[in-house]
């Protein structure tokens, strides 16, 4: 039986091909026998507000079905607290470890797993371990990689809301505010940020709500480039509650004591069709490949052998 594996597709720029270095190719889908079924899990933080919910949740999940059109697709919710509220309005949302149970009792032998968390956090990480819990039931189970996974994924998503956002005037910035973790994830955003740069869009910051950057590591750097106005958007795959209060409200309000105009965009990540792609291309990698067996190469390299 094959074990669970993670995976990091990088998603290359030109021709959304993928780096091949420390994975195999391995299709899971292509090589299931007449009695295996197939399934794809999308997982979801989840969503109260209907239209975020309508413009990146059911919208990425609608690609999904169409990108793996001869598999069954079901999605998931992680957070409890916003599946408890959705089932006081009559929707009903199970959460992972809920969809792979029911998979199992309904006979499906192999399952891809794809989340649409924005960085590898404390959400990530405990869906691995959700999963991993499942390893020896189904013949075999995998989970596809963050959106910032790769080097690659950086600047394509730097790209992609450069795009969004436009040219900014002299003395205007964009701020995108992410949730923010208490783990070594939180490196993403730095690094989001130093791309950002690194691709040529100078004043382009990221901060986050209870992480690294923090709202006072922005306002210092927007003052020493003296910008004056911001445009202000949620670094987070859905525009819910942290979007609409923390970042549309919070952050606004202080700002704007701070002394900068500011414009919000109220749109989730998720809301851009070129970020669903790249989680759909890392879906389709997860489908296609393995990470390699390291404790395997070493014993190999240790033997002499190449």
């Amino acid at each position: 039986m094959k074990k669970f594996s993670i995976l990091a597709g990088a998603l290359l720029l030109a021709g959304t091909l993928f780096a091949s270095e420390g994975y195999e190719k391995e299709p899971m889908f292509e090589t299931m026998r007449a009695a295996d079924k197939g399934a794809v899990v999308m997982v979801h933080f989840g969503s109260s507000y209907p239209e975020t919910r309508k413009l990146t949740i059911e919208a990425i999940n609608e690609k999904a079905e169409e990108e793996f059109k001869d598999l069954e697709v079901r999605d998931a919710f992680t957070s409890r607290i916003i599946m408890k509220i959705l089932k006081r309005r009559g929707i009903d949302k199970d959460n992972p470890k809920e969809v792979l149970e029911t998979l199992k009792a309904e006979g499906y032998t192999h399952v891809l797993v794809q989340a649409t968390h924005v960085i590898d956090g404390v959400e990530a990480e405990n869906l691995k371990k959700e999963i991993e819990e499942f390893e020896d039931d189904f013949k075999e189970i995998r989970l596809g990689t963050s959106l910032l996974t790769t080097p690659e994924d950086y600047k394509e998503v730097a790209h992609i809301l450069g795009d969004k956002i436009g040219k900014l005037k002299r003395k205007e910035a964009a701020v995108f505010v992410g949730h923010g973790t208490h783990d070594p994830g939180t490196a993403a955003y730095p690094m989001m940020d130093y791309v950002f740069k690194s691709e040529g869009y100078k004043n382009f910051y990221v901060g986050t709500i209870e992480g690294y950057p923090t709202f006072d590591n922005v306002v210092s750097r927007l003052k020493q480039a003296k910008i004056k106005k911001v445009k202000l958007m949620p670094f987070m795959f859905v525009a819910g509650d942290h979007a609409n209060n923390d970042i549309a409200v919070d952050w606004k309000e202080m700002l704007e004591e701070k002394g900068f105009k500011v414009e919000v965009i109220l749109e989730g990540l998720g809301q851009q069709a070129e970020i669903q792609d790249i989680y759909m291309e890392h879906a389709k990698f997860a489908a296609e490949h393995e990470a390699e067996d390291m404790a395997k190469k070493k014993k190999e390299y240790a033997e002499g052998k190449e």
